[in-house]
């Protein structure tokens, strides 16, 4: 990365990461300082790089699935079945009502658990150790969920083009109900321990405010596009699998502490989120019929050629698989839109005119994952 040389002046580059924690991964922001005020931001990538897109053209459409639980390693069922919808999508291929009730599930709670990461690594940035372990706490007993249903706790490989890898055991939600009669308490917990904090408000008010404008501009998507007002969420705007049977709501910011936009309405969107979440889960056990969990797939996978975009809401925001197939049985081309990659685009506007400290605050508040950057 070419580093600007700066003329006789007072200003300094200082290197925050890559392996500053509070980067939340191998990430190296340049910033550029006049003492503690900071003139300028720009985030070095590529870390963490591993090729998934080019790998993808080398393995079959079965065979890319575990490699998409990597993409977000705190979001890995949904990734998993972003990955079976774009698939099925473009292969034309109708999944049983059951396994798509079931995705929704997964998805659901790991959406939960991914927040609950973001809440605790954020407060624990700001210098509240306490609640991370609240979050860790209630992000156990979902991992223990995910263990009933497929073994794992964070790499799931549970989806599957055309359904998912097998029904959910016995027992499944009735222990789903405990946890959710458990955890929803919880969240009102977290905002008397944390969220309405002074010195916690303090922190996060009217910083790194980002605006409708720009946020649309800029191509943010999920919560941090919500945390500026856009209400805008793939589940409700452009819905997909059975998300169109649920009532929910979509949070967004408000200028609740401060200036609409700010680190503060970013946080708040997530915490409310997973209230929704909890929303869902509930009229999904309601809802969910029985029958079979995988439709009838070849097993010699090959789609006819064409290509295809496919976008979920993942806990960062939009997740989009382009697709494109010349008949084969690996896909001639894919390419991965990522949440926490359209996010890296505002930081150097958002972050000029803060404090070091401040930059803190910034980057926790965007919720980025590195891997979901480098790919």
């Amino acid at each position: 990365m070419e580093i600007e040389r700066l003329p006789e002046s007072d200003e300094l580059l200082i290197n925050m990461g890559p392996q500053h924690p509070s980067t939340h991964g191998v990430l190296r922001i340049l910033l550029r300082t006049d003492g503690e005020l900071v003139t300028g931001a720009k985030p070095d990538i590529g870390y963490l790089h591993r090729s998934l897109e080019k790998i993808a053209e080398r393995v079959t459409y079965a065979q890319f699935m575990p490699f998409t639980d990597r993409l977000d390693y705190l979001a890995a069922a949904n990734c998993n079945c972003a990955y079976a919808w774009a698939v099925e999508k473009l292969a034309g291929i109708e999944v049983p009502e059951r396994a798509e009730y079931i995705r929704v599930i997964v998805c659901e709670l790991n959406r939960i658990a991914s927040h609950l990461i973001a809440f605790g690594a954020f407060t624990a940035d700001m210098g509240a150790f306490t609640p991370f372990l609240y979050g860790i706490r209630e992000r156990e007993r979902i991992n223990d969920l995910f263990e009933m249903i497929c073994g794992n706790r964070l790499t799931y490989n549970y989806a599957r083009i055309g359904g998912v890898s097998h029904d959910l055991p016995d027992g499944f939600l009735d222990e789903l109900k405990d946890f959710l009669d458990y955890f929803e308490p919880k969240i009102d917990e977290y905002n008397q321990l944390i969220s309405y904090n002074k010195i916690f408000v303090h922190r996060l008010a009217n910083v790194a405010v980002v605006s409708k404008e720009d946020a649309i501009a800029y191509g943010l998507v999920g919560p941090n596009l919500r945390g500026s007002g856009v209400k805008w969420d793939l589940r409700k705007d452009e819905p997909y699998s059975v998300y169109d049977r649920f009532e929910f709501d979509v949070p967004v910011g408000f200028g609740e502490k401060g200036t609409v936009g700010d680190a503060f309405d970013r946080y708040m969107v997530r915490i409310r989120e997973m209230k929704e979440s909890v929303k869902i889960l509930r009229q999904a056990i309601e809802q969910i019929p029985d029958g079979p969990v995988m439709a009838k797939v070849p097993r010699v996978f090959k789609p006819g050629p064409g290509e295809v975009y496919f976008r979920a809401e993942n806990p960062r925001g939009e997740l989009g698989f382009y697709i494109v197939s010349k008949g084969g049985t690996s896909p001639y081309r894919l390419k991965i839109r990522t949440g926490s990659f359209t996010a890296l685009t505002i930081f150097d506007k958002v972050a000029r005119g803060h404090l070091i400290a401040d930059i803190i605050a910034l980057i926790g508040s965007f919720d980025i994952v590195l891997p979901e950057i480098d790919r």
